[in-house]
């Protein structure tokens, strides 16, 4: 009897001691559901913002490779510029001696009548 007795009180024990009811469970989970919740909403935020980041990297990347090529295109086109400039000039100078020899033909045309006019 006594064993059974002993025996009944560690069973009642275990029982009494060991097992969780629903409401217990559901208010230890609760505030881990809130908490999961909330830091799923803040990782959803901090991944659209990190997706927002990369789209105006790829942005910020794409106005570089512009700025380069326009930057070359420029230069390109100043060289082309500088180099008309340089024939330009080239011709200008051609020209102004053919008028200085234009200039000293004619005088000595004028001459040359002056002194057909005076025989």
């Amino acid at each position: 009897m006594k064993r059974v007795l002993s025996l009944a009180s560690v069973v009642l024990f275990l029982l009494s001691v060991g097992c969780a009811t629903k409401d217990y469970v559901k208010q230890q989970v609760d505030p881990l559901a809130d908490r999961i919740s909330k830091l799923e909403t803040r990782v959803a935020n901090i991944e659209s913002k990190l997706t927002a980041l990369e789209k105006l990297g790829a942005d910020v990347e794409a106005a570089k490779r512009d700025a380069a090529e326009a930057k070359a295109l420029s230069k390109d086109c100043c060289d082309k510029a500088e180099a008309a400039a340089k024939r330009a000039e080239a011709a200008a100078d051609r020209a102004e001696e053919a008028l200085r020899k234009a200039e000293t033909s004619a005088q000595g045309a004028k001459k040359a009548f002056e002194l057909e006019q005076r025989k």
